[in-house]
């Protein structure tokens, strides 16, 4: 199985990443690849921009991506409740290119975590209700409240064994429909 591994963020020390990096840890036999969003980095989407010099390469790049794989793992950055900038853009920039959804149908878990008690909970609500309409096949969701608290920094693992027991139940669920994904 191929997983795309996107954390909605590109701050170098993002917690989303360590999030959706250490997921990738809970696959056997996957074949993994981690998106970092500054290398899709791209002038903030207007649509003049897009008329005068069409889609950006980074974009169709990000796409292509999504395209290769099986399954997308997406843990998303909360900025004011919603998607960070960085985000946005190759997200607003995806879904100009002609003739696509920006998920293609893929399957996805869809993740958030945050320092706060909500865990990131806005951006995931947003992102349920958003994803679907531009091809999200999401599969489930999983957020991690209390960043700093529940993730062991120098393990690089979830250390709240509740919420670690809950992540492994959704990843073993959807391993099981490791057949369904490949094909």
């Amino acid at each position: 199985m191929k997983i795309l591994a996107i954390a909605g963020s590109n701050s170098d020390t993002s917690i989303n990443k360590q999030l959706v990096t250490y997921t990738t840890t809970l696959f056997t036999n996957a074949e993994v690849e981690i998106v970092d969003m500054n290398d899709f980095e791209m002038p903030i989407y207007k649509h003049q921009r897009e008329v005068e010099s069409g889609v950006p390469q980074q974009a169709i790049d990000f796409a292509s991506k999504i395209d290769n794989a099986d399954l997308l793992l997406v843990s998303l950055s909360e900025h004011n409740g919603t998607y960070s900038t960085a985000f946005k853009n190759v997200f607003d920039w995806t879904s100009r290119i002609k003739q696509r959804a920006v998920w293609n149908e893929k399957p996805m878990l869809l993740m958030a975590t945050a320092p706060g008690a909500r865990g990131g909970l806005g951006v995931l609500e947003a992102a349920e209700k958003r994803f679907p309409l531009h091809g999200g096949n999401i599969i489930d969701t999983f957020t991690l409240p209390f960043f700093n608290d529940n993730f062991d920094k120098e393990t690089q693992k979830i250390s709240n064994q509740e919420k670690d027991s809950e992540l492994r139940e959704k990843v073993n669920k959807i391993s099981a429909l490791e057949t369904i994904l490949e094909k």
